[in-house]
């Protein structure tokens, strides 16, 4: 067995007692709370920041605590039948976003095949709302030699500018602004949307382990709550970067009215946060 296989069995094992298994994916039945009978789908499959645990557990609090139903799904080996994020070609169970009030994607360079993207292509013709986290800026990538319908929804495509991730989120990918794994990010509150609700109780400045990414396509419209500082180092007392980059914030966390290919409007919200060390951390800890 595997690093990655234990890792896996021992997200598993911690979700039992609230969990229904329905192979190959989690479904966390919901209590009492404001999402009482709201759906929520996480998609995750990506190589670096371990979605398919971190989005367990973020799925885990939702249900426990704020009353979603939730539904897991993962990159899975078909051979094996394990999560594995390296295969790019299979997230079986997308026809639970064909109910999902929302989808939250942490994926990175997807090819599915077109009868499961479609249910992914539809929750967003819909309007519906999408959540956006690190890598989902290009979360599709196709083979130059693809015929698929969607082959437009890749991360570099220039018939749908930047794809999924510029049309839908806000951006595609560009590049690593800190050093990845060597600099992370100090988030400051953007003062011009201080008072925005979703802020309340949110301390001013976060500590998170990703480093920042370039985000340089958002428009005037978008919202940008928090913007990114790059930090000399891994840890919270670090100093900014002092060559060039010192003063630079890039957007880190925000919101997006999103026009799908059908016409429909929809809201996005997006951050390029995402190591699993930043879900571990307590906004008390950053101050």
């Amino acid at each position: 067995m595997t690093k990655h296989h234990f890792l896996a069995l021992i997200v598993w094992w911690q979700l039992i007692p609230a969990v229904v298994a329905v192979e190959p994916c989690l479904r966390i039945e919901g209590g009492e709370g404001l999402g009482q009978g709201q759906h929520i789908v996480f998609v995750t499959g990506e190589e670096y920041y371990r979605s398919e645990e971190g989005m367990s557990m973020f799925a885990r609090i939702l249900a426990k605590h704020h009353g979603f139903r939730c539904t897991v799904l993962f990159a899975i080996d078909q051979a094996s039948g394990f999560i594995n994020p390296n295969r790019n070609n299979h997230i079986p169970g997308l026809a639970a976003l064909d109910d999902a009030d929302l989808m939250v994607i942490f994926a990175r360079f997807r090819e599915l095949p077109d009868a499961d993207m479609k249910h992914i292509v539809d929750y967003v013709n819909a309007g519906k709302p999408v959540l956006g986290i690190r890598n989902a800026t290009h979360a599709f990538r196709y083979s130059p030699t693809s015929s698929s319908p969607y082959r437009n929804w890749d991360f570099r495509s220039k018939d749908w500018p930047g794809g999924f991730g510029q049309q839908i989120l806000g951006d595609t990918w560009i590049a690593h602004f800190g050093k990845f794994q060597k600099e992370a990010t100090r988030a400051h509150v953007n003062r011009t949307h201080s008072n925005h609700p979703v802020l309340r109780g949110v301390a001013d400045t976060i500590f998170c382990h990703t480093d920042v990414n370039s985000v340089k396509r958002l428009t005037a419209s978008d919202v940008v709550l928090f913007r990114g500082q790059v930090l000399s180092g891994l840890k919270p007392s670090d100093p900014p970067v002092t060559d060039q980059r010192k003063d630079v914030r890039m957007p880190f966390a925000w919101f997006k009215t999103y026009t799908a290919p059908s016409g429909k409007q929809g809201r996005s919200f997006s951050t390029t946060a995402g190591a699993s060390l930043d879900w571990l951390r307590d906004e008390a800890e950053t101050t």
